[in-house]
């Protein structure tokens, strides 16, 4: 299968010109390679997700010159695979139910955002509760002590091929505890799975080699190689990518309606002009 890089948007709201730069970007580094492109639909945040938004997604995609194999994985229609890793975990004495915040849980659920505060280290409040005391409305938390404990032949690391973190990356206990913590992988009863573990489990599955997203996220990449770790799973090249910004230097949001591909399509523009404003060069030919 070769070199397989992916794009996961969450249909939640418009695709803007930062979605389009690494979109591109990752459509053309497989492209570049005679690789494989993958969409993935990233849907598990049921109360936000739309369909209009995801129909809207492939159009701008496809509008912008990307194609990929069908089927699309959508994450809503692997919810029990999801879970069946999760007693795996639970098997394993690797995760403990948590109650504490609720709201702390719920921004723990989805992808971090340059700009939004992390919650803070958790305190392990609940971290002496056995799986079988969950109860309805509680998180579920992986135990890192013991997560780090059942590695003994090391942690790992990964290596990034991005303009922001080149290089090859360690992990150590102390950085996971500083950046990661006791992290929520989901709230089972519900079905919810957090980001991190959805997309690590996703990415083993389609086989990704290489993980093309914006540098807001290079943190959490930390968690996920240790889950792969954990799980027995390959771990990716990962690139981080620099972020487009507004002309004040913050990172776009899905809010920013005026920097919307569809506005842009609206006000006349042309794919050539969307890589343009991103700085990408022109679109070539495949690989023979």
């Amino acid at each position: 299968m070769g070199l397989v890089t992916r794009f996961a948007p969450s249909p939640t709201g418009p695709l803007h010109l930062g979605h389009a730069y690494s979109a591109l970007l990752a459509h053309d580094m497989a492209r570049a390679a005679g690789g494989t492109f993958l969409l993935r639909i990233e849907d598990t945040d049921t109360a936000r997700a739309r369909p209009e938004w995801e129909a809207r997604i492939f159009d701008d995609l496809r509008w912008l010159g990307l194609t990929w194999p069908q089927p699309v994985l959508r994450q809503s229609e692997h919810l029990a695979r999801y879970d069946r890793t999760l007693d795996e975990l639970a098997a394993r004495g690797l995760i403990y139910p948590c109650s504490c915040t609720r709201a702390d849980i719920r921004a723990a659920l989805s992808a971090p955002q340059e700009g939004v505060a992390a919650p803070p280290p958790y305190p392990g409040t609940c971290r002496h509760r056995p799986i079988s005391d969950r109860k309805p409305g509680d998180a579920l938390r992986l135990n890192l002590g013991r997560a780090i404990a059942a590695l003994p032949g090391g942690l790992g690391g990964f290596t990034d091929t991005g303009p922001v973190h080149p290089g090859g990356h360690a992990l150590s206990e102390e950085l996971l505890a500083a950046t990661q913590g006791d992290a929520v992988l989901g709230r089972k009863e519900i079905g919810t799975v957090s980001y991190v573990l959805a997309s690590v489990l996703d990415d083993a599955m389609q086989e990704v080699t290489h993980v093309i997203r914006g540098a807001d996220l290079f943190e959490i990449t930390f968690l996920q190689v240790l889950l792969q770790k954990l799980l027995h799973l390959p771990t990716p090249t990962y690139h981080h990518h620099r972020l487009i910004r507004d002309e004040a230097g913050k990172r776009l949001a899905k809010r920013d309606d005026a920097r919307a591909i569809a506005r842009y399509r609206a006000d006349g523009a042309d794919p050539a002009d969307i890589r343009r404003m991103v700085g990408l060069p022109p679109a070539r030919d495949p690989a023979p």
